[in-house]
């Protein structure tokens, strides 16, 4: 498909807001969360299943559902290899590099392994251990494997049934369901990894912002009807609650309740708790429905293409650069001099733009390639 540089840049502009997160200076506190309680991560989750729905619908189109399948399950090895290539370098690299430095940052993300090497080993390789930093991948591998059978459904028969289905797990998820069917499984399998080291996202939460975007995407690609502007009072019912959570987020903090901790799950990233859910659904409808307007008036900012444009090679990376900072310098601290801060966000940055470009430079250089020797188009499986 041709690119679309606006969806290429809202995940570019994603990439950079989870980069000033992660790595650790004096910003990443300040800038989590600018736009409410809602952070980097949300968005991209959503964009990337959005840009799924989009692609894997014309590929199923054009080549065949087999060939829609395939492409699927090609981009989940793609993501287990980058997986398993992060935690190879946290255990190997980084590790090394703490033996001289004796970072508590590292010693607490590389606990469990420590502790039983073997069985986090075993627990990786199934997608079950997964440290912290390094646990959006492994539920993002899931998903890609999960959605060939949730997309053809849809084409098929409609996404009526799937979209219940998901808001009914995550209902259950605010409940304790993702917990208890891993407890369940321990107790039937023996698994050695505990509950805590499975990683901060609740999958069974985290998949309704996945299915929603496979279906939005698969949407926008399938000819129907032309849905019309939104009621103007679903408009301003939406940028008044987006509103009072930005204005509260900076009031409060990033902990809306302050210890009140069954109120804060309210807004909990992990499990994608209700008020929460409820604020990015109104970004996200205020971004759609003033979509037109910003396209014409705000400048395109091409770094941000090229971020979106090679997003999982920049995410790979900035893991990497903010696993080598945590191990250098650790954890941001007060009495850290403002130079040391800078050097880390310039070199990162800098050598992110650099990766992505020679990315770009290597995909068009490989579809070219590929244009030039393909053979004779043959007919395709027309679906119906």
């Amino acid at each position: 498909m041709t690119r679309r540089w606006e969806l290429d840049a809202l995940r570019g502009l994603m990439l950079v807001m989870m980069i000033l997160t992660h790595l650790p200076t004096r910003v990443a506190v300040p800038i989590g969360q600018p736009l409410g309680y809602v952070s980097a991560a949300e968005g991209f989750v959503m964009l990337s299943a959005y840009m799924a729905g989009i692609v894997y619908t014309l590929r199923a189109r054009r080549d065949g559902e087999p060939e829609m399948r395939e492409a699927f399950l090609r981009r989940a090895l793609k993501i287990y290899a980058c997986q398993a290539a992060l935690l190879v370098f946290l255990f190997t690299v980084v590790g090394f590099i703490d033996l001289f430095t004796d970072e508590t940052a590292i010693a607490n993300l590389t606990s469990f392994f420590r502790q039983d090497p073997a069985a986090a080993v075993f627990g990786a390789a199934l997608l079950l251990y997964n440290p912290p930093l390094l646990d959006i991948l492994p539920m993002y591998i899931v998903f890609m494997l999960a959605s060939p059978v949730l997309l053809l459904h849809g084409l098929h028969q409609g996404w009526t049934g799937i979209l219940a289905g998901s808001l009914a797990l995550w209902f259950a998820s605010q409940f304790g369901l993702g917990g208890w069917l891993y407890a369940q499984a321990v107790d039937l399998t023996g698994l050695p990894v505990p509950a805590a080291e499975t990683g901060s996202f609740a999958l069974l939460a985290w998949q309704f912002l996945w299915v929603l975007g496979l279906w939005m995407g698969a949407a926008s690609v399938t000819p129907a009807r032309p849905a019309g502007p939104f009621p103007r009072a679903v408009v301003a019912t939406a940028a008044a609650y987006a509103v009072v959570c930005v204005v509260w987020r900076h009031a409060a903090g990033q902990v809306p309740f302050g210890d009140r901790p069954a109120w804060n799950l309210l807004f909990d990233k992990w499990h994608l708790g209700p008020l929460r859910l409820l604020d990015f659904l109104a970004l996200m409808l205020l971004a759609m429905h003033f979509a037109p307007w910003l396209q014409r008036h705000l400048p395109r900012l091409r770094v941000l293409e090229v971020f979106g444009a090679a997003s999982l090679t920049v995410f790979c990376g900035h893991l990497v650069l903010a696993l080598v900072a945590l191990a250098l310098v650790g954890e941001f601290r007060p009495a850290r001099p403002v130079w040391v801060d800078a050097v880390i966000l310039v070199g990162s940055f800098v050598l992110l733009y650099a990766v992505a470009r020679v990315q770009q430079w290597a995909t068009r250089r490989a579809i070219t390639s590929r244009r030039t020797t393909a053979p004779p188009a043959r007919a395709r499986t027309p679906v119906h």
